[in-house]
C-alpha cells in the first residue's frame, strides 16, 4: 500500500489508517496545542485547543481522522489568536494563581499560556467559590484549578474501573465532583496507583507532602517549553505526572 500523507503547514506528514491529525502530527514531532488529549484514551475534543484548519474547515485535530492529501493549517496567527482567547477564558473561569500553585512549572495550562504568548487574562475574573478536599491521606483535590478536561474522569472510568470522578451541572455551573455520597475523596477507593492520579494537566490532583519539591529553574517547562516536548507528550505513562 502506498504511503499516505497530509500536508501540515506545508510539510508532508505520513500517517497510517485510523490515525487522527493529532496522532500523525505527534508521531512526526510536530506540536499541536492541546489540554484534553491523552495518547492512551479515546479522544473526545472537549478543550478545543487543538483546533486546526483541515481543507479550509475548523476541526479538532484530536478527533479528525487524517485523510490522504488533506491540507492542514496549525501554526498560524489566526489559529493561535483563537487559542489564546480560549486560554484566557479558562484562566478567568477558575482560580489560577500560578506563583503560589504547587503545579507551577509542570502545568500544561500555564505552559500553553507561555507558548502562545498569552500576556493578560483579558476577561473579568469569575472567582468561583470552590472547595478543597483534603480528606484523602495521600491526595489533595483543589477544584479551583479544574478546566473540565475530563482526563481524570476517563482515566478512572476506562483504565482504573472505579468511576471516582464525574462532571456535574451545566454551562457555567458545570464542575468536577467525587462519586461518593459524602462527596469526599477519602470515601472512595481512589489510590495513588490509579491512572487517574497522574493525568491532570493542571493542579487539581496533588500528592500530599510533595509540594514544591523541584526548585524553580529545574521544573519540566522551565527546562524546555511545551512545544518542544512532543515526544514526551506522546508517551505518557501511569507513573509520570503531566
Amino acid at each position: 500500500m502506498s504511503t499516505q500523507h497530509i500536508l501540515l503547514d506545508g510539510l508532508p506528514v505520513s500517517f497510517t489508517d485510523g490515525q487522527t491529525i493529532m496522532q500523525a502530527a505527534m508521531a512526526a514531532d510536530i506540536f499541536i496545542p492541546h489540554l484534553c488529549h491523552h495518547p492512551e484514551f479515546k479522544p473526545q475534543g472537549s478543550c478545543k485547543l487543538c483546533t486546526v484548519k483541515a481543507n479550509g474547515r475548523y476541526v479538532s485535530a484530536c478527533t479528525m481522522p487524517a485523510r490522504d492529501g488533506m491540507e492542514v493549517e496549525n501554526n498560524s496567527p489566526d489559529l493561535n489568536d483563537k487559542r489564546r482567547t480560549m486560554l484566557q477564558m479558562l484562566f478567568v473561569e477558575g482560580n489560577h494563581f500560578c506563583p503560589s500553585c504547587e503545579k507551577s512549572g509542570r502545568c500544561m495550562l500555564q505552559a500553553l499560556a507561555y507558548e502562545l504568548e498569552m500576556l493578560t487574562p483579558h476577561f473579568p475574573q469569575f472567582y468561583p467559590d470552590r472547595a478543597v478536599d483534603a480528606s484523602h491521606p495521600e491526595v489533595l483535590l483543589d477544584f479551583n484549578r479544574c478546566i473540565l478536561c475530563e482526563l481524570c474522569v476517563r482515566a478512572s472510568r476506562d483504565v482504573d474501573g472505579k468511576n471516582v470522578f464525574a462532571l456535574s451541572g451545566r454551562g457555567i455551573s458545570k464542575h468536577l465532583i467525587v462519586n461518593a455520597e459524602s462527596g469526599r475523596l477519602a470515601d472512595t477507593d481512589f489510590s495513588l496507583a490509579d491512572k487517574a492520579a497522574h493525568v491532570c494537566p493542571v493542579g487539581v490532583i496533588l500528592r500530599k507532602r510533595r509540594g514544591f519539591a523541584v526548585p524553580i529553574g529545574s521544573r519540566r517547562y522551565d527546562v524546555q517549553p511545551i512545544g518542544m516536548q512532543v515526544e514526551r507528550l506522546a508517551r505518557r505513562t501511569t507513573t509520570e505526572e503531566v
